[in-house]
């Protein structure tokens, strides 16, 4: 499946019991050996009564994350398509805490993404002191970012063109940070006006990929929070574009966009 070109591979861990070590993940995301992907979506059922499903997610590397917003539209997809379940509102565990999703008559699906946190230590990003905007050393130039977790860590840098090495090179400095302990996603947002934005993402044990749902909350929340965004915001990411809504502090993001089924099949691990 893909969310607008973040492409996921998803097993139905519901119908029978699966479970993949770090190596057959490393093996499956290989676009030449294996069969190639951003990330493994496992679909289980829920340790809460009241939730209808769990939800877990691995980046190609093998490493288990904490969100995915691209991967949740998915989600809410696979599971309709295979009849595990009936509802349009689908209430969903995640390895950082609930989340619900909608499934809307034209097919998109919004996702209540859970409110933003500006707190350094809940993405966990190590200060001195709180700020709005920290400057970071990286490859021998200063970088300003706006750290924001949105279920997993973001630092979203506000940039005038989105140069091609530049994302590269700062995006790989960025993401293994030392003041990140657990590395980052990081966000290249160009604002076109206060209701439009381009982005790409640079993600942590993934590389750029086409689009990044998280990474488009992270990047409007944070223009938002800065001054520069209103509240209803299309990101345009490489893949396609994501309407981003966000009514401040205390709210949650509601995220709105497509998802898709590529092929299915099965494989013996």
């Amino acid at each position: 499946m893909h969310g607008l070109g973040n492409d996921f591979v998803v097993v139905d861990a519901v119908s029978r019991k699966v479970f993949f070590n770090k190596e057959q993940i490393e093996r499956l995301s290989d676009r030449n050996r294996g069969v190639g992907f951003d990330q493994l979506l496992i679909v289980e059922p829920p340790l809460n009564p009241e939730m209808d499903f769990r939800y877990r997610i691995y980046n190609s590397d093998g490493t288990e994350v904490e969100h995915c917003g691209n991967g949740a539209r998915c989600f809410a997809k696979f599971v309709l398509d295979k009849e595990l379940t009936n509802k349009s509102i689908i209430n969903v565990e995640t390895r950082k805490g609930k989340m619900q999703l909608r499934v809307l008559n034209d097919g998109q699906v919004t996702v209540d993404m859970g409110e933003p946190s500006f707190i350094p230590s809940d993405l966990p990003f190590t200060v001195d002191k709180v700020e709005s905007i920290y400057s970071l050393r990286v490859s021998d130039r200063n970088i300003e970012i706006t750290p924001v977790s949105v279920g997993n860590p973001h630092a979203v840098h506000k940039v005038d063109s989105l140069d091609d090495d530049y994302v590269a090179t700062i995006g790989k400095a960025l993401e293994s940070h030392g003041r990140f302990p657990h590395n980052v996603n990081v966000g290249f947002m160009q604002i076109l006006n206060r209701s439009e934005i381009r982005l790409r993402v640079y993600e942590r044990g993934v590389g750029e990929t086409q689009a990044c749902g998280t990474g488009a909350c992270a990047a409007v929340v944070a223009g938002i929070k800065q001054g520069w965004l209103d509240s209803n915001v299309v990101a345009h990411l490489n893949g396609g574009d994501l309407k981003i809504e966000w009514q401040g502090d205390g709210a949650s993001i509601l995220m709105t966009g497509p998802a898709a089924k590529v092929f299915e099949g099965q494989i013996y691990l």
